[in-house]
């Protein structure tokens, strides 16, 4: 590694994440902390933001309802969660029910 610079720990982490198909860091927070406006306050209690990668957004639910209600909201969803990041983040939606 002679003659190269350090990099930030934080340019490193988004380096291994565009090669494993994860968004910015940044993405996955800003859509969580946002979860309740995106998906509504019915929605949001029943409905886990899991991961966003290579544009699939899955979305963990706590019963086959809420699945059936956000598959039927996933092209609203998807336009709302990239309006809110300012970018073309999500592609798709992929729902699914927890285990209990």
């Amino acid at each position: 590694m002679a003659g190269r610079d350090p990099i930030p720990l934080r340019d490193a982490v988004a380096a291994v994440g565009r090669d494993l198909g994860l968004p910015e860091p940044d993405v996955l927070s800003t859509l969580a902390r946002a979860w309740p406006e995106l998906v509504g306050a019915t929605l949001a209690p029943h409905a886990r933001l899991h991961s966003v990668r290579a544009g699939e957004c899955t979305i963990e639910v706590d019963a086959p309802l809420w699945a059936t209600q956000l598959r039927y909201l996933s092209d609203d969803l998807t336009r709302r969660c990239n309006e809110h990041c300012g970018a073309l983040v999500v592609s798709s939606i992929r729902v699914v029910v927890a285990r209990r």
